[in-house]
């Protein structure tokens, strides 16, 4: 396999030369292409002695060592023979220049010849990172079908503290590795995910809801369909592109979701509930909007189907993961639902305060499993922390079923 390795001009790109030796120790022969401003910050030789191939560092041709010139139009040729693109740092002008189709130097205009899979991990300061227009052309790049590794949240090098900085080396890596589908370890499996919250009425205008923004959950279906997985995502309302090559079920309340979820738990060889469902909805939504008065309001809710609870007394040989979102006394509680729905497996972290993994891009969350063991799993993107849930989880099958 042969991955072009795209250095961008930020802080981050001397680690894209850790990068380089991580690609190759996974198989692939790696060609760097630097930008202009890349090589303010690491020079072109430091890639070349590492991979043991010219650096590229111009669109227009020059004298090579051997004295012959270099073809005027290696940007193609290069792009002919690659079978993945790695672009990391991936700056902000980079994923512009990506997004709009704009071609000015070496990277942007092999980009627009390249027709195969490619990865970009960005960097970059956390207001640039946030912006409208970042936020625009990351959504126009991961329609493409591109794969974004997400930055990790941190102190950045211009002294501020948020998301920003270059993923993990072995994340931008894996990702790599499933990009090109020299990981499908999921090949054969249709898995069923939930994700995001559900919307409970109150009347035709107002509902009640939780803090869930389905990035977990669409992490999991993302990194299940790059593993080779056919992936039924059913999804409450959330501001979220679907992940390439899933079959997206749209659907706002309890009720709703759990109708979906028995429509297809038949197909499914592995169901993922990481829904965030309400608990409690209203039975009989008034057709007209309440009116706002001076007197205190009083509602009865009653509780909505238990999703979770159903799909364990119906899994059979299906391997059922859970989630539990706690405030306190997070394995025990996690036991407890493993035990009380009949998973095979709770993913459990913590919420409320700093330990919050609402919103964020990142999580950390503790699994446990129906053989007693707990695995850990450290803060990192949550993108990473899915690959980690599937690996526990192929593993953990493989020990159900050499214990029956």
């Amino acid at each position: 396999m042969r991955a072009v390795l795209g250095v961008g001009g930020g802080i981050a790109a001397y680690k894209a030369a850790e990068l380089a030796r991580a690609l190759m120790e996974r198989g692939f022969a790696v060609q760097t292409v630097m930008t202009a401003a890349a090589q303010e910050f690491i020079t072109p030789l430091t890639f070349t002695s590492l991979t043991g191939q010219k650096t590229i560092t111009s669109l227009f041709a020059r004298e090579s060592a051997e004295g012959t010139l270099a073809s005027a139009v290696e940007h193609i040729g290069v792009a002919q023979g690659a079978d993945l693109l790695v672009v990391a740092p991936a700056t902000a002008d980079l994923l512009a220049k990506f997004a709009h189709g704009l071609a000015g130097d070496f990277l942007s205009t092999m980009y627009l010849a390249f027709t195969g899979p490619v990865v970009l991990a960005p960097a970059m300061n956390t207001a640039m990172w946030e912006h409208a227009a970042t936020r625009a052309n990351l959504e126009t790049l991961r329609r493409r079908g591109h794969v974004i590794v997400d930055p990790q949240d941190g102190l950045l090098a211009c002294g501020t503290v948020g998301p920003g900085r270059l993923a993990g080396i072995d994340a931008i890596a894996g990702a790599a590795v499933e990009a090109v589908g020299l990981r499908r370890d999921l090949e054969g499996e249709t898995v069923l995910i939930t994700a995001g919250p559900t919307r409970e009425p109150l009347d035709p205008v107002r509902f009640v809801s939780n803090r869930s923004s389905g990035k977990m959950g669409y992490a999991l279906a993302e990194v299940a369909a790059r593993r080779g997985a056919r992936v039924l995502l059913v999804s409450g309302p959330v501001a979220l592109e679907a992940p390439a090559g899933v079959d997206v079920v749209r659907v706002e309340t309890a009720g709703e979701m759990h109708d979906a979820v028995m429509e297809r738990i038949e197909e499914a060889t592995i169901i993922v509930k990481a829904a965030a469902v309400a608990d409690y909805h209203l039975s009989h939504v008034p057709t007209h909007k309440m009116k706002k008065t001076a007197m205190r309001l009083s509602l009865e809710l009653d509780p909505t189907p238990d999703i979770l609870a159903e799909v364990g007394q119906k899994k059979g040989d299906r391997l059922l993961i859970g989630f539990a979102a706690e405030t306190d006394n997070l394995v025990e509680e996690a036991r407890r639902k493993l035990r009380t729905k009949k998973c095979d497996m709770v993913v459990a972290n913590l919420v409320g305060g700093e330990h919050t993994a609402f919103e964020s891009d990142e999580n950390e969350v503790v699994l446990v499993m129906s053989t007693g063991e707990t695995a850990p799993l450290k803060r990192a993107a949550k993108r990473e922390i899915a690959g980690e849930i599937f690996d526990h989880a192929l593993k953990l099958r493989l020990a159900l079923h050499a214990a029956q």
